[in-house]
């Protein structure tokens, strides 16, 4: 009886792994070996055409010593983090709470703010910057109503960032809206009921249940957009190209420049890594201290 077993108990093993297979191949060569080659280049010289030289942490210490433009790069990522994840959060948190209303066709209010998650980027920056434009853009347009001068909105550098940032929050509000309804969704009525005994209005039942219990989405929406605002590309290469004077280049478009238009494989790697190491360092705090603000 013992043998049958064994010879099933293997089946089922080779049965679960065949299955597993495409996906595990995927990843290994994807993003596993890639992701170990860019480790091994991050020390080295390589240009794509010659050999990789081994140079140690020559890449690390160009970049923290002899780049200036990294620290700027950097500057800029954190800049557009400042400018975009509370916009983005507020505005998905209001969004959230519109469409949890009781309101007649909700269920086209929430097609309509989700739309520009799933729009394609290119699309969404190339209408952007036709909004934006000094001459003929919309928000202009707008403006004049007020007599307010047009503005060189992506190529002034006091407003080139606010452009790419409001691009952004308009983008991912919808995709945080959705997080924020599901929590919204999952918050017991009784909690509202007790407080509207105690006397609550609706800004205590707002101050004192919702945001109390919206705490571990709002944790998982912080997390996640911390991440994605410091690999902003799209936005950045399709409207400025980093510019003016390089106020608007983010980290991953310097890699992209060093990569693939100054062809320092080394040298972008070595960023990616230092990218990879800010946005884990990050991360890490942030779940070291849930436990002082996040209710479980």
């Amino acid at each position: 009886m013992k043998k049958p077993n064994n010879s099933r108990e293997r089946r089922n093993l080779l049965t679960g792994l065949a299955f597993i297979a495409p996906n595990f191949i995927g990843f290994l060569i994807f993003s596993l070996i890639p992701v170990g080659a860019s480790l091994v280049l991050s020390f080295s010289n390589w240009d794509l055409i010659s050999p990789p030289e081994f140079i140690g942490i020559g890449n690390y210490k160009e970049l923290f010593t002899a780049d200036p433009l990294f620290w700027k790069v950097l500057w800029n990522t954190v800049r557009y983090c400042l400018m975009a994840i509370p916009g983005m959060m507020i505005l998905a948190l209001l969004l959230a709470l519109l469409v949890n209303q009781r309101l007649r066709g909700r269920m086209i209010y929430r097609f309509i703010y989700f739309l520009p998650v799933v729009t394609s980027s290119i699309a969404v920056s190339i209408v952007w910057t036709w909004m934006f434009n000094t001459d003929f853009g919309l928000i202009n347009q707008f403006l004049s109503i007020f007599n307010v001068p047009s503005i060189n909105w992506l190529a002034d550098e006091r407003t080139a960032m606010v452009a790419i940032a409001t691009v952004g929050i308009w983008s991912s509000a919808g995709y945080n809206m959705v997080l924020f309804l599901a929590g919204l969704q999952a918050i017991p009525r009784q909690l509202y009921e007790a407080c509207e005994i105690d006397g609550g209005g609706t800004l205590r039942k707002f101050t004192s249940v919702t945001i109390p219990m919206l705490t571990p989405t709002t944790f998982f929406v912080l997390v996640m957009s911390i991440i994605n605002s410091f690999q902003v590309f799209d936005y950045v290469y399709m409207m400025t190209r980093g510019a003016p004077n390089n106020t608007t280049k983010s980290i991953v478009s310097y890699i992209y420049d060093n990569g693939f238009q100054f062809f320092k494989m080394g040298n972008a790697s070595a960023l990616s890594w230092v990218l990879f190491l800010i946005v884990f360092s990050l991360t890490y705090v942030q779940f070291k201290m849930q436990d002082k603000w996040v209710e479980y």
